[in-house]
């Protein structure tokens, strides 16, 4: 998978592959239309993608393909999963987590929700997702870890890269969670790694919760993205009162407004009892 990638490009070929397993197809398989049926240049690129795999392993990156028994369950839920996936720290593939996103220039208000919030999500024993972002993400981040719970980040870059104010936090998560990029481990960021950044996010996680943004946030890509995915979506009032994405987005179905943290996290409840009630009926009729 790393070889053809990495000859087709993370992105393009990523989407590419997962079609083809949809259909029934491998990695190799794919790799041997795209090179040709001669086996040198295969084997040339199955040889570098070897190396490559060893060093970031070497390096303490785990690299998780899709189908590999580490690769996130919920992900597999969703049309726009990555093909291929790098992480630092402990991966759960039936991790079950929700989603505290909002604005790097939260206000104190913002940031104490943030932490409330992720306060509450420990409690009831959920992985806290977030961006690692400046702002609300850095205080769910690390309020979640002053309590006790699992953390997971997921970056807008490659994952030997990361804000350098939060250079130390990231280390911290790894260590307490995970720490996951879609990318290159070495690529920076550009304008369309945020946005499918915060897709993948969505998927990954249970629900997510708007915290605080402004008209102009990447948040509103991860509420649009979490709608695709059939996510459900908590709007905190003043994300709706305060942007036109919000009131939008508040109309849509499986989306929630909530005035304060209490009712968040009772719509959080909400939709874990839902997630129950599928698995016992999962399981009743298997």
């Amino acid at each position: 998978m790393v070889a053809l990638l990495r000859h087709g490009g993370i992105e393009k070929a990523g989407r590419e592959l997962v079609s083809a397993t949809m259909q029934g197809q491998t990695a190799l398989s794919v790799l041997h239309e795209r090179l040709g049926s001669f086996d040198n240049p295969v084997a040339d690129a199955l040889y570098r993608a070897r190396r490559e795999v060893a060093g970031w392993e070497r390096d303490g990156i785990q690299v998780l393909p899709l189908g590999d028994v580490r690769y996130p369950n919920r992900l597999l839920d969703v049309f726009d999963r990555p093909a291929l996936l790098f992480s630092r720290g402990t991966v759960l593939a039936d991790d079950l987590g929700a989603a505290i996103v909002g604005s790097r220039n939260a206000g104190p208000v913002g940031r104490a929700a943030a932490e409330a919030l992720a306060v509450g999500l420990v409690e009831r024993g959920l992985t806290v997702v977030s961006g690692l972002a400046t702002g609300v993400d850095t205080a769910a981040h690390n309020a979640t870890i002053r309590a006790g719970g699992r953390t997971v980040a997921f970056l807008g870059t490659g994952i030997k890269h990361f804000p350098p104010q939060n250079r130390d936090l990231c280390r911290e998560i790894a260590e307490r969670g995970a720490v996951f990029s879609q990318f290159w481990p070495e690529q920076h960021h550009d304008r369309t790694t945020f946005p499918q950044r915060n897709g993948t996010m969505s998927g990954y996680s249970l629900a997510t919760v708007i915290v605080e943004a402004t008209e102009c946030s990447g948040t509103r890509i991860h509420a649009r993205k979490a709608v695709e995915h059939g996510r459900p979506v908590v709007l905190m009032r003043g994300v709706v009162e305060g942007t036109d994405w919000g009131r939008e987005t508040a109309t849509e179905p499986d989306v929630h407004v909530a005035s304060n943290t209490d009712e968040v996290l009772s719509v959080i409840d909400s939709f874990l009892d839902r997630s129950r009630q599928i698995q016992a009926l999962v399981s009743a009729i298997g």
